[in-house]
């Protein structure tokens, strides 16, 4: 297939706002693609040019590829300038000042050349992706301008994610989503969308079955589930194991003689954290895959400091020096793979012996403490000590249950305050920003007033409510800096049944994620998500969350019942 085949799908794609129809259209191409093409076409959609874990970055700015469209082109980067600024997008700049050719350029070979940009590094890096750029530019028709020069920027926002692509899939194979549940089941295992892609194009259904867990390759993390109290926690889950809920960073830990590290939302955070690549000696392994928590720790007192503190570790310049100010203990409170087996199906309770027999004593990991019990009463008060020691609560995990990546089940279940911070509500709700409003009086300073929120609907996200006077003026000003970068001219696509008495003055592209709490929950006709958040406040920004992390709709749902 040719780039500008593709980019005909990238413009059907951008034109429709209905999940159903971009599915169709994806698994229309899908159909189309060579069993070679399908995984790097996956990765294209996406804006990227391998899995999301890979530490495989254009490292492009705006103004590089305005000069590519000069130098492409044959004008002035001031006349580029005024078009980008012009259109508000550089892609629609781009097709504008179009004077190439199309000569037909493959997929594969348009991937190879930009697989080259994100390799390229070292004196004079700049210049030769610039050039490089440009003559992919010079190489591909009008339309594929649009969408080549978007995807180095990850600017392509076509409005769908790694969950369409496996719905696609599935209606590649069926005609429908019958296969969705156990593509996702896969995903969640192994989380590159290429990788899959191409093995169902080759193999169907059946080449899942050799999809399995790889050192070096991200697990979903599993979540926790909500329920009100202790009571139903024993009722439900039975005898369990209790461990104290730390304010912390979650970090997997892959060990292969070097170690690798991933968050939650599966970005690789290897550089971040040099202490783990020392942590062989602890190890009564060979390989393996660890889950864990990182807690800063206050040099001085040697006590557990704050998460906003903790996450200032989570950098790529400074490191070194960070690493002496927050040095950090990695609590760790389950085991997923070890020496070629995967513990993903064994049950807690014999994962928990293979822990502890797999961590030595040293200075980086430690295996987190715990509790076993089938008492509600014991439940709360190991529950209450973890309060008093200022940890968020407990998590309280099923006994014999296995390690369910990706899933929020009752295998797993907060127990955090019930009142106080997060006021009559069992629990904290993380939502993503869609747009602001501009600030008034004494917050046009600060550039913003109030910002929208939603919560996930599927692959879309409906707002629940709107925050302003839960939070102080410093944070709406920390705020704005964060979201200046995510402006967009139009409603993402993503945002649906927004009702226009809170549209925003600025729409931004759903990245950035607010943990916030509220007096209580209630039934709304006016918000998409049917519900909403009475006096919301900031309790935390949450950098170490992605949007597909938000709190769904049905999990909201859930609140509101159990309030």
């Amino acid at each position: 297939m040719t780039f500008s085949r593709l980019s005909e799908y990238f413009q059907k794609l951008e034109s429709t706002a209905s999940r159903n129809a971009m599915t169709e259209i994806l698994a229309e191409l899908f159909k189309e693609s060579g069993k070679n093409e399908i995984g790097k076409i996956c990765y294209l959609l996406l804006g990227r040019v391998a899995p999301l874990y890979e530490a495989i970055e254009f490292g492009i700015a705006d103004k590089f590829i305005v000069r590519a469209i000069a130098q492409a082109y044959n004008n002035s980067i001031d006349s580029v300038t005024k078009a980008f600024k012009k259109a508000g997008d550089v892609g629609t700049a781009a097709e504008s000042l179009y004077r190439g050719h199309d000569d037909h350029l493959s997929i594969e070979k348009v991937y190879d050349l930009l697989f080259t940009i994100t390799q390229t590094s070292g004196i004079g890096s700049r210049e030769k992706k610039i050039r490089l750029l440009a003559e992919l530019l010079s190489s591909v028709g009008r339309l594929s301008s649009r969408y080549l020069t978007r995807i180095p920027l990850d600017k392509l926002r076509l409005g769908f994610s790694d969950m369409t692509i496996l719905d696609a899939l599935s209606w590649m194979l069926n005609g429908n989503k019958s296969a969705r549940v156990k593509l996702e089941e896969a995903y969640n295992v192994r989380p590159d969308i290429g990788y899959l892609a191409k093995t169902i194009k080759e193999h169907g259904m059946k080449g899942l079955s050799h999809v399995g867990v790889k050192v070096g390759a991200p697990i979903l993390a599993c979540l926790c589930q909500r329920l009100p109290n202790a009571d139903e926690m024993i009722k439900k889950m039975g005898r369990v194991a209790v461990e104290p809920k730390y304010d912390g960073v979650r970090v997997q830990i892959h060990y292969q003689q070097t170690t690798k590290t991933f968050s939650r939302n599966l970005e690789n955070t290897t550089d971040m954290f040099p202490e783990l690549q020392n942590i062989g000696k602890q190890l009564n392994a060979r390989e393996v895959i660890l889950d864990s928590e990182a807690i800063g720790l206050d040099p001085k007192t040697g006590k557990l400091i704050s998460f906003q503190e903790t996450t200032t570790r989570k950098r790529k310049h400074d490191i070194a020096e960070t690493l002496l100010k927050v040095p950090l203990k990695f609590f760790v409170f389950d085991i997923l793979y070890k020496n070629g087996e995967s513990l993903l199906s064994v049950p807690f309770s014999k994962r928990r012996r293979i822990l502890e027999e797999t961590i030595r004593a040293g200075n980086s990991l430690v295996v987190s403490e715990q509790i076993i019990t089938d008492s509600a009463a014991a439940l709360r008060v190991y529950h209450d000590k973890q309060l008093k020691k200022g940890l968020e609560g407990a998590v309280v995990k099923k006994w014999d249950s296995p390690y369910e990546p990706g899933r929020r089940g009752y295998t797993w279940v907060k127990f955090k305050e019930e009142e106080g911070k997060t006021g009559k509500l069992t629990d904290t709700i993380d939502a993503v920003v869609m747009g602001y409003t501009s600030g008034e009086g004494k917050r046009t300073a600060f550039g913003i007033g109030q910002v929208l929120l939603g919560v996930r609907r599927g692959d879309d996200f409906v707002t629940v409510t709107k925050l302003g006077s839960g939070a102080t003026e410093k944070e709406l000003g920390g705020l704005f800096q964060s979201l200046k970068k995510l402006r967009m001219k139009e409603q993402p696509k993503e945002y649906k049944d927004v009702d226009k008495v809170y549209y925003p003055d600025v729409w931004v592209s759903p990245k950035l994620v607010l943990e916030i709490a509220g007096d209580d929950l209630t039934k709304s006709k006016k918000h998409g998500a049917g519900y909403s958040v009475r006096f919301p406040r900031l309790v935390r920004i949450r950098p170490d969350k992605s949007p597909h992390e938000v709190t769904t709709v049905k999990e909201v749902e859930t609140l509101f019942k159990q309030q």
